[in-house]
């Protein structure tokens, strides 16, 4: 669903544009048909420019180091340079590209799972498995929907997923997760109740503690991770009090969709922050990779 949903956007933000820009050519106006059509396919890093500015100021007394506007200038370039690349490309047009790889001999590797975040598919990770299926790494990437459901909606997702790893390599995989991906991970996982159905959970700008920007959200996932809310107060009620102690949480006082950058921590977590780097661009960075890789490598089972 959502593959088509960003197809249909992408091209029809390309077709506006050139619309724009040949009738404004045609007009006589060939600066207002430049500006127009550049408006239109550039207008998205406005609205980071937006987020950039509120979480500067959402920052408080945050106790992550408040970042320099050099940080926030390069950050906001990586997400600008990282968005189209995701939203416009991998995500509708590519997420199919990689299916699920759970070999014969992956009995007796450790798996690894794939959770993307909000407004988000499997096409995500592209990069990622490419790399994995080279390695040999039993992997699955799953899609959560319904898109804009509640995160009580992907419990099954997640627990199918884990269920066909755990058959496929006779062990808990690693769960790596972006963003909302994270709570859908934890939500399984309070509802499982069994520590030992993960090995390892990685999570990659998610907000664990809520997210001062899911004040406006209108769905209700969005709603669910706003900070305090109701959702999220009743999901650490249900986690065992160690549980936190099973995850690696990477965050960064740049990230344009969860702030104040701390909400993306776990108490009791190994919490990592990533200096100047933003939500979707932090997928990219090699420092969450090499975490994986190490808890893929630490035991057989």
């Amino acid at each position: 669903m959502l593959a088509r949903l960003q197809r249909f956007t992408t091209l029809g933000l390309l077709a506006l544009a050139a619309a724009w820009a040949l009738a404004g050519w045609r007009a006589g106006h060939p600066v207002w048909a430049l500006a127009g059509a550049l408006f239109i396919v550039l207008g998205y890093a406005l609205v980071l420019a937006i987020e950039f500015t509120l979480l500067h100021h959402a920052h408080g007394d945050d106790p992550a180091p408040r970042a320099t506007p050099a940080q926030l200038l390069t950050a906001w370039l990586g997400e600008v340079r990282s968005a189209p690349l995701v939203f416009c490309w991998r995500q509708p047009f590519r997420s199919a590209l990689w299916p699920d790889h759970l070999p014969a001999e992956s009995n007796g590797r450790r798996g690894l799972l794939l959770v993307h975040g909000f407004v988000c598919n499997r096409g995500l990770w592209n990069p990622w498995l490419a790399k994995l299926l080279d390695a040999g790494t039993p992997f699955i990437a799953v899609n959560l929907e319904p898109v804009f459901g509640s995160v009580d909606d992907y419990i099954g997702i997640v627990g199918q997923a884990v269920q066909r790893l755990e058959q496929a390599t006779g062990g808990a995989p690693v769960i790596v997760a972006h963003s909302m991906g994270g709570l859908a991970v934890r939500r399984w996982w309070a509802e499982s109740g069994n520590d030992r159905r993960a090995h390892h959970v990685v999570t990659i700008g998610t907000p664990h503690r809520g997210t001062w920007l899911a004040r406006f959200a209108m769905t209700d996932n969005g709603r669910e991770m706003a900070q305090g809310s109701a959702w999220l107060q009743a999901l650490s009620a249900r986690e065992p009090a160690d549980r936190a102690a099973r995850f690696t949480c990477f965050y960064s006082h740049c990230d344009n969709i969860v702030f104040p950058p701390s909400t993306a921590t776990l108490p009791g977590a190994d919490n990592r922050h990533l200096a100047g780097v933003a939500h979707v661009h932090m997928t990219s960075r090699p420092e969450p990779w090499a975490e994986v890789q190490r808890w893929l490598d630490l035991s057989p089972r």
